[in-house]
């Protein structure tokens, strides 16, 4: 399936404005070995858009008191220490945490829970943020959704069930991160099946808390909620079931209630919708750590390179 005019128009921007960065960001790869890896790590250099740094099998234990002083409080030993920090996952987030590389892009041969694992470990979480989640880019082919075509969706890839609380700070993070990537302003619509108390569920009640939360703790976001996803992305239907509201019609950072709405939501986008779906990109993080699908291929360890590199 071709990807949506919107795709490229996306990718491209990606690339103009990290040829406005004052320097290349240094892209570290812990499956160095991988075809479609080195084939991506090879486009990157050529295309003058990253430093890649290629990890190819066991390495050096030099970061291993990185790792030791972040998880001894959690009973790790030096001997755990020194022997996890030679794995390529670990290694190459260390060398995030440690200033060596600026982000990390890995999972192209290793599962999502290893790669999360080793970025909570090695890097750990931004300060004051309590909950790392996901966020997918999504291109549509009509261009009137979101900005020019592109929407934000979270969480679709780490936390399951958030409370109210959680959903707020996704909420705030997938704002942020769509601000990076995009240079747009976020709308963001807290998704439910109920509009403006149409309907009244313990479901519907955590996403009308996560508002709440939202608005005394970052007053300055544009958020409305909750909304059902027509009335988000549809002027008309948000004008009828939402009047007034400065997002519904116009949203373009979506937020599910749980992880299996927002992934099932971006899968039957993409799929069905004919949308091209980048991510899951990490959010939370001190420092930039990406995971791929298994199932990726080199053009999806390029764009997440960009994405991550603009993080």
């Amino acid at each position: 399936m071709a990807l949506p005019d919107s795709a490229a128009a996306f990718l491209d921007r990606q690339k103009v404005r990290i040829r406005r960065l004052s320097k290349l960001k240094r892209i570290v790869f812990p499956e160095g070995s991988d075809p479609r890896v080195r084939s991506a790590a090879s486009r990157l250099s050529g295309d003058g858009l990253a430093t890649p740094i290629l990890v190819d099998g066991m390495a050096d234990d030099r970061y291993w008191r990185i790792l030791y002083e972040r998880r001894r409080a959690k009973g790790m030993t030096e001997i755990e220490a020194r022997a996890l920090s030679r794995q390529p996952l670990y290694y190459a987030a260390l060398m995030v945490a440690a200033g060596d590389a600026d982000g990390f892009v890995g999972g192209a041969a290793n599962t999502t829970a290893d790669t999360v694992r080793a970025a909570l470990h090695c890097v750990g979480p931004a300060a004051g943020v309590k909950t790392v989640s996901s966020v997918m880019f999504m291109c549509a082919g009509d261009r009137s959704f979101g900005q020019d075509g592109v929407l934000a969706f979270a969480d679709c890839a780490i936390v399951a069930d958030p409370d109210a609380v959680q959903l707020a700070e996704i909420a705030m993070a997938t704002a942020g991160s769509y601000e990076a990537i995009t240079g747009g302003s976020a709308r963001v619509a807290m998704l439910s099946f109920s509009t403006k108390g149409s309907a009244e569920h313990p479901f519907v009640t955590k996403v009308q808390e996560a508002v709440r939360i939202l608005r005394e703790r970052a007053p300055g976001l544009m958020v409305d909620g909750e909304l059902q996803a027509d009335a988000a992305l549809i002027a008309s239907v948000g004008a009828s079931k939402a009047a007034g509201s400065p997002v519904a019609g116009s949203a373009n950072v979506l937020i599910f209630p749980d992880l299996a709405s927002g992934n099932i939501g971006y899968k039957l986008v993409e799929r069905l919708g004919g949308a091209a779906a980048y991510g899951p990109f990490l959010q939370g993080l001190a420092k930039p750590v990406n995971d791929l699908s298994r199932g990726c291929s080199s053009d999806d360890v390029y764009s997440a390179a960009l994405v991550t590199a603009l993080q």
